[in-house]
């Protein structure tokens, strides 16, 4: 039985009806799920600021900056980087890494801020 047979009354049938022509397909979700999910990790989260506002950084710069070892951001950046949101550039035996430069600029400077800013507020302080 699909939900649409399980509420086949709808009490705002065009309310409805926009809501579904607005939202994503369910690939179109699993895709942005999966994208969020990577940076859901406060490692992997505070790598993209710290790259973000450093242009490029190596492995032991990043643990240093973030305050984490250098385990916890390799492993972060592996992820990061197979997911295609942080690239590399190898300068004798020191790799450096850096945002992907289609890494999309409204998600750091404005979304991700407001998120972070919605956990402050009053409701995450009760």
């Amino acid at each position: 039985m699909t939900a649409t047979a399980a509420h086949a009354h709808p009490v705002d049938p065009e309310r409805v009806a926009h809501a579904r022509s607005r939202l994503p397909s369910l690939d179109d979700a699993s895709r942005l799920t999966s994208l969020l999910s990577l940076i859901a990790d406060p490692v992997r989260l505070r790598i993209l600021y710290a790259l973000d506002v450093s242009e490029e950084l190596c492995v032991g710069d990043l643990a240093l900056a973030l305050g984490a070892n250098e385990d916890q951001v390799s492993y972060g950046l592996r992820v990061l980087r197979t997911s295609g949101l942080v690239l590399t550039r190898k300068d004798g035996r020191v790799v450096f890494y850096r945002l992907a430069p289609d890494f999309p600029a409204p998600l750091r400077e404005h979304c991700l801020q407001q998120l972070v800013d919605i956990t402050r507020g009053p409701a995450a302080q009760d």
